[in-house]
């Protein structure tokens, strides 16, 4: 890896993320197109549930990805090669080990998600069927987590993007096949997903092949040394906690909307897609600062360090002024793509102005958490996360009783400005653990 950090370093890092994330919403819309093609309605609500269900399930192990990001990243910043290797090992045994627990413990946490969200009896029985069968690569799916952020930590993001287009290009196939060609319905989108998910392993694997070359990725005694175990599960528990409150704010949220109407409830939906979109454009950048910072990290390397975080978080900005203006000039337009109901579309335009702030009110709150994940600063983002988390709650209960889903937006635009404004203020506290060598 090159030492100079450059605008066009950045960019070789974050473009192939912000293409991989494309992806995404593709296969989405293909699942529900091609389940929708058997013209039934319990079908596609199966589907779309039950992947709801599972990527819920999935997500809590999510802090494997951003752990592995910073562990790594600073290892290489070491040129510590063997704990690099190790950093691999010890990802895919939390990884493998997650996702049998999910297998062992399916019956259970299927019986309690429909019990959170219920179903009709059809779409729950189809939803069974389909769960129970992409279960079974839950191994996979999870272990992917950690493969994904060991090559994001080399800036090794082209190879993320073809893992994901290998596995999204295949499932669309697989999807095609199954449900069109042998009429195999919901059970036939499970198996789709259920290789891909399989083969995109197989492909991480060999993508990270290099990790395996040397003795040190099955050396035991570094790979389980308790020390760097204790504080691996430290920095996940940690990220863990603060992704929590950080779902816990997005799930308050739509329950709070859904007090003002049905109207108004789909009319949020709608508007936080906008949001999405800002995350998949934005995670490129995010990205490229966990990579960057973790590196120079690991070297003490202060200037590195700033140089990183400031180039990552001037495309970021960039970015967000883009999406701002994006939002702004065509928001109605992207709207009625959304939503054919006269009311959900007039009720959306009412709030939209929100989300043309979003962006740029977020992106403090966004980059910094790239940096402090390159950092492995878990402490101090859990810590923040919980104070912005108070104060969200506290704006929430003052204004949505006053300003109705007004107070609602406003509030969560709060806890964004919260979350860039504490984590901002311990920033000189990172750089200062960066030049002592942490």
């Amino acid at each position: 890896m090159p030492e100079t950090i450059t605008h066009r370093r950045v960019l070789h890092i974050a473009v192939p993320i912000v293409l991989s994330n494309a992806t995404v919403p593709i296969l989405g819309a293909v699942d529900t197109g091609v389940v929708g093609q058997i013209g039934l309605a319990a079908p596609i609500g199966a589907v779309g549930i039950g992947a709801v269900i599972l990527s819920a399930l999935y997500w809590i192990f999510g802090f494997l990805r951003m752990g592995t990001v910073g562990l790594t990243s600073q290892a290489a910043g070491r040129r510590d090669t063997p704990e690099v290797s190790a950093l691999l090992t010890r990802a895919l045994f939390v990884g493998a080990g997650a996702g049998a627990l999910m297998v062992l413990a399916q019956v259970p946490l299927f019986w309690a998600a429909f019990r959170l969200s219920p179903a009709s009896p059809e779409v729950e029985s189809l939803a069974r069927t389909y769960m129970g069968i992409r279960i079974w690569s839950a191994p996979a799916a999870i272990s992917l987590y950690g493969i994904t952020g060991w090559l994001i930590a080399q800036e090794r993001t082209r190879s993320v993007l073809a893992i994901q287009l290998w596995m999204n290009g295949l499932n669309i196939g697989l999807d095609l096949l199954f449900v069109l060609g042998l009429d195999m319905g919901v059970s036939g989108v499970a198996i789709a997903t259920f290789i891909a998910e399989w083969s995109g392993a197989a492909l991480g694997l060999w993508l990270c092949r290099a990790a395996f070359s040397g003795p040190a990725w099955r050396d035991w005694l570094v790979v389980f040394d308790r020390v760097k175990l204790r504080r691996m599960a430290a920095l996940n528990s940690d990220i863990l906690i603060r992704s929590l409150l950080l779902e816990a704010v997005f799930v308050s949220f739509l329950f709070l909307g859904a007090g003002f109407g049905d109207i108004t409830l789909a009319a949020n939906q709608v508007l936080l897609q906008f949001l999405m979109i800002t995350a998949y454009g934005l995670d490129g950048f995010a990205f490229a600062a966990e990579a960057l910072v973790g590196q120079a990290m690991g070297a003490g390397n202060v200037a590195r360090l700033r140089r990183g975080a400031v180039l990552a978080s001037v495309w970021g900005g960039l970015s967000c002024l883009g999406l701002a203006i994006v939002f702004a000039v065509s928001g109605g337009a992207i709207i009625d793509l959304m939503t054919t109901n006269p009311e959900v579309r007039g009720a959306a335009r009412v709030y939209l102005m929100y989300m043309v702030a979003a962006p740029v009110v977020g992106v403090a709150a966004w980059m910094l958490d790239g940096i402090f994940i390159g950092a492995t600063r878990s402490r101090d983002m859990r810590n923040m996360m919980i104070v912005s988390f108070v104060i969200y709650a506290a704006v929430a209960a003052v204004l949505v009783p006053l300003l109705g889903n007004h107070g609602l937006w406003l509030a969560l635009l709060v806890s964004f400005v919260a979350r860039g404004v504490t984590l901002g203020l311990r920033y000189r506290a990172l750089e200062g653990a960066a030049g002592a060598g942490h």
